[in-house]
């Protein structure tokens, strides 16, 4: 889907004197709004912005004061992972 806005000239001008790439930080309000409403997961947010990492995603969100969806299923996925990356001793 290909999304186009218009913009006023004067919020344009005021925009750009703030933002350094209008159409970027549009593209991340998005993103970051679909994430904290729980219509876009970490993932997509990932896919939508071209992060290579998840943390990276974890940056942008904390930039913008959103909270991770972090479930208890996440975090016995992490403690799993770093088991079997000898991070953890296993039980």
């Amino acid at each position: 889907m290909r999304v186009t806005i218009q913009l006023p000239d004067d919020i344009s001008a005021a925009l750009e004197g703030q933002w350094d790439d209008v159409p970027r930080r549009s593209l991340e309000a998005i993103a970051v709004e679909g994430y904290r409403t729980g219509a876009l997961t970490e993932s997509q947010v990932r896919k939508l912005l071209g992060l290579d990492t998840r943390f990276q995603v974890h940056v942008l969100l904390k930039e913008h004061r959103v909270p991770l969806h972090y479930t208890s299923a996440d975090i016995e996925d992490d403690i799993r992972a770093q088991r079997e990356l000898g991070i953890l001793p296993g039980q």
